[in-house]
């Protein structure tokens, strides 16, 4: 099975103050450009500085960011007959939807967890405005959510850690919220 990777954007860091708003700006005479295994890109650039508009200091680099990779996957067997569309938030941000009509999806999730428990909301919404499709609990749309590495293109879950299925024979709108430690 070949697996697509969609790529969480990158967070861009100059001299370890988070400049991900900075649009239009070219920077000379830089010491070293650092891109990290969750793609986030570190400036070393001396004689830049760092101002906010609004006079409040710039957010500097997290620290204790997440040693592991984390990602999100959905798996469907005739998801658009089970009318399922899901909204995910992790730690209380909107990561996507995922639409029953969707092809697979996975997406790196390493940047938006903190090391410990992170909080992982799942909004389903049943659609039936047409009418139900199929009442038959085979077809699905599940999300998966685990401990992964990349390799030739692939991802491999090794820990799964959330899985999460809403089916066709399920009629109501459904909300839970999941605790995951990462690491």
């Amino acid at each position: 099975m070949i697996l697509r990777l969609i790529p969480v954007l990158a967070t861009l860091f100059l001299n370890g103050v988070n400049i991900d708003g900075v649009r239009g700006q070219s920077f000379e005479k830089c010491r070293a450009v650092k891109i990290d295994d969750r793609g986030d890109v570190y400036l070393d650039c001396p004689g830049y500085q760092v101002e906010s508009p609004t006079g409040q200091p710039p957010a500097a680099a997290a620290p204790g960011a997440v040693s592991k990779q984390y990602w999100l996957v959905t798996e469907q067997k005739d998801a658009a007959l089970a009318q399922y569309d899901v909204d995910i938030f992790i730690n209380s941000k909107w990561v996507r939807k995922v639409k029953s009509t969707d092809d697979q999806i996975v997406v790196d999730i390493s940047k938006l967890l903190t090391p410990g428990p992170n909080k992982v909301l799942i909004a389903a919404t049943k659609h039936v405005e047409g009418g139900r499709r199929s009442t038959s609990a085979a077809a699905y749309l599940k999300v998966i959510v685990g401990e992964g590495q990349t390799g030739g293109g692939n991802v491999m879950i090794d820990a799964p850690m959330l899985d999460y299925k809403r089916t066709a024979a399920e009629t109501e709108n459904v909300n839970e919220e999941f605790t995951i430690q990462a690491r």
